[in-house]
């Protein structure tokens, strides 16, 4: 790795309105290294990011680009000279080719027309150095989200990126794809690109960052090796916390055990659930006050449980029971009637309606029992909205503005108190607090933690094991559409977890056969 800086920037400064969004930041990047930027929202990262890409004018500090001073007055400038974000958003046109998208307003000509062939042909070979068998000519609307992630970073290459900015570039991306991405970045980084990864997801930033600097409060915490420091460290300089009152308390905010209501009778109930190859008779329960948590890669059935039990999918086969009564789910709208809610995961496919405000939003799903002859109350609407926003401590300008704008910690929030204003009796999280920063992380985990505590019974589907372990009254796993093992709380670790994710039901039940 080349130990001279690539990129320098010194006691960056930048205010909005009197307040200092970032206050004497510095940041070094060198070729060849892959350099993670950490904090919780409103740390300063994006501001940090939009100065250094020429999208804010910085208000103090210098920065200097392979030596030289630089300041750029635009996004266009700065990628002109090398430094290149790819944003988490793909900011692409669907209805072009590949190769159309990567050579955008820069196109190769012959006699004054585009030379399709030499452009293709760039392309392939772009495309074939970063390891990604995409074909040039396809139209990029026509492949997942993962292919335009990478078609987006291919771009950033072609246009000369000494330094590119990957925020958040996994947040719709399977293991798999996931893994397309890691190898990309590697080969960047053998070339010598400087890479600036954003993420919330700890696991990436110990697979493919070697330093991190942290931001909190706009000020700069430090930047370590990640080499040898420890997450809780890590989650310390983040939260400003002491080491010894995270491990007292847990990394998380889940808060300590609480037992589940003894009633005879489970709150909720799944009978040989069977959809395909996706359930294989699945059959579960979980009582009032508790956290069944619910583990298993991607792919194992997780979310097709929940989706059965919502009514999101019909299954072939199996029984939905509620207080011991069997309860119709052909539909959401059966399941809703029921007292049965549902957070996808997919908070911005699923979830929010990002051109509606926060008060339309978050009172979608109630309604029907706010209108008579078809006309909303308004009054008794602000009312529901000014109560959750209050409760759940929603942080926006007013309740008329739109979600999109919102962090996603309070996007998520806003989806939460959409069905808590309905009164539900059974929650299915699956994974309610992936994408989103640690303080809004801990107050949705403090939250379902009282939800529990109240009485209601959830259903918490998550990748961290930290949070089953730390939430859980008892946790279910899933493999290949069953599930294969059941965890009480005193035997629930994430060894325990892991070991049962890869093993097969009859290993973890003790009934596997000699060969």
């Amino acid at each position: 790795m080349n130990n001279e800086p690539l990129l320098r920037m010194q006691n960056i400064t930048k205010v909005f309105s009197g307040v200092k969004a970032l206050d004497n930041v510095d940041l070094t990047l060198s070729g060849g290294e892959v350099h993670s930027l950490v904090g919780e929202n409103g740390a300063g990262k994006s501001t940090l990011i939009k100065v250094m890409t020429g999208a804010y004018n910085r208000d103090g500090g210098e920065m200097q680009l392979e030596g030289k001073p630089v300041s750029f007055r635009s996004p266009e400038e700065a990628q002109a000279a090398g430094v290149v974000a790819v944003y988490q958003e793909v900011n692409l046109l669907m209805f072009r080719t590949v190769a159309e998208n990567i050579f955008l307003g820069r196109e190769p000509r012959r006699f004054g027309f585009v030379d399709w062939a030499r452009m293709n042909r760039e392309t392939g070979e772009l495309l074939q150095n970063l390891g990604l068998n995409i074909n040039p000519k396809a139209e990029l609307g026509s492949l997942n989200i993962a292919l335009r992630q990478m078609t987006a970073i291919a771009r950033g290459v072609s246009l000369g990126a000494k330094v590119l900015v990957l925020d958040e570039p996994t947040s719709s991306l399977t293991e798999k794809e996931v893994g397309i991405l890691y190898d990309v970045i590697r080969r960047l980084k053998a070339q010598g690109t400087a890479i600036v990864y954003i993420s919330h997801r700890f696991d990436e930033l110990y697979a493919v960052c070697d330093k991190v600097t942290v931001l909190r409060d706009g000020k700069l915490i430090g930047t370590r090796s990640l080499e040898g420091l420890e997450r809780i460290d890590l989650i310390c300089m983040m939260l400003g916390k002491q080491r010894e009152e995270l491990e007292r308390k847990g990394a998380t905010a889940f808060g300590e055990y609480r037992e589940a209501r003894a009633e005879s009778v489970p709150l909720l109930q799944t009978e040989n659930l069977n959809r395909g190859r996706r359930l294989k008779n699945v059959s579960l329960e979980a009582r009032h006050g508790e956290i069944l948590g619910m583990a298993g890669l991607l792919g194992s059935g997780r979310t097709d449980v929940a989706r059965a039990v919502f009514g999101a999918d019909r299954t072939e086969t199996g029984k939905v029971l509620l207080n011991g009564e069997e309860v119709d789910v052909s539909s959401p709208t059966d399941a809703i009637k029921a007292g049965i809610a549902f957070l996808s995961e997919d908070r911005k496919a699923e979830g929010i309606i990002p051109e509606w405000s926060v008060r339309e939003n978050l009172t979608l799903a109630v309604l029907p029992t706010l209108a008579k002859f078809g006309i909303v109350s308004r009054a008794r609407q602000n009312e529901i909205v000014e109560r959750f926003m209050k409760r759940l401590g929603i942080k926006a300008s007013n309740s008329d503005q739109k979600i999109r704008e919102l962090s996603g910690g309070n996007q998520q929030k806003v989806l939460l108190a959409r069905w808590l204003c309905n009164n539900p009796k059974f929650l299915l999280l699956d994974e309610p607090t992936r994408g989103i920063d640690l303080g809004a992380k801990g107050e949705i985990q403090r939250l379902i933690s009282e939800l529990a505590s109240d009485g209601l019974g959830v259903l918490m589907i998550s990748s961290e094991l930290e949070e089953l372990v730390e939430s859980s009254n008892r946790v279910v796993v899933m493999r290949d559409g069953e599930l294969v093992a059941e965890i009480p709380h005193g035997q629930i670790s994430q060894d325990a977890i892991i070991n049962a994710m890869a093993e097969t039901k009859d290993d973890v039940n003790g009934e596997s056969q000699n060969v």
